[in-house]
């Protein structure tokens, strides 16, 4: 990495899942190309139970540095420190992101049986909260992104959940919250 370079990271996740599909995507020389041209420094992936070893690079020879590892206890970390993550389409993986105000390219894993994660995806790119993606589109998705069209994810209001549950235990609609105040 020549020394002028901000560290911008790309954080892939897989979560617990094997995805090995994502995995190899983000190995190829076409997607490593399209994210450095993008300005980013470093590539980690986080490749799950899969059984698809990608490359590691130092970066030194004017290239995205690629480092991985199967699981870690918390990738909170990881998510804070990138400047984009990759997922998979796991509803976990997608809130924690978009909770972080990160932008986020969902990959969909197509072998997936009764996909929901793609409805869930879908409907979220649909609104502008991320983009969304498939293992062969991925090189392309990259290339073509405008991450300056995403629109931050609205933090959950728990304020119908609260009166629901003041209505089951039979209190007044607004008396707990004047309690509190």
């Amino acid at each position: 990495m020549e020394s002028g370079l901000t560290r911008r990271m790309v954080f892939v996740t897989v979560g617990t899942t094997c995805f090995d599909a994502l995995v190899a995507a983000v190995d190829t020389a076409q997607v490593k190309e399209q994210l450095w041209k993008k300005g980013y420094t470093h590539l980690l992936i986080q490749m799950g139970r899969g059984s698809y070893v990608p490359t590691k690079s130092l970066g030194d020879d004017g290239s995205v540095a690629v480092d991985y590892f199967t699981f870690s206890p918390s990738i909170k970390d990881h998510l804070r420190e990138a400047s984009l993550i990759i997922s998979h389409a796991g509803s976990g993986s997608i809130f924690e992101t978009l909770r972080l105000g990160k932008p986020l390219v969902v990959v969909v894993n197509e072998d997936l049986m009764d996909n929901h994660q793609s409805e869930l995806a879908e409907e979220l790119a649909e609104r502008k909260h991320l983009i969304c993606a498939r293992p062969q589109t991925l090189c392309e998705t990259i290339k073509n992104m405008d991450l300056e069209s995403l629109l931050p994810y609205p933090p959950a209001d728990a304020t119908p959940v609260a009166q629901l549950i003041n209505g089951f235990l039979g209190f007044p609609d607004d008396s707990f919250s004047q309690k509190l105040e």
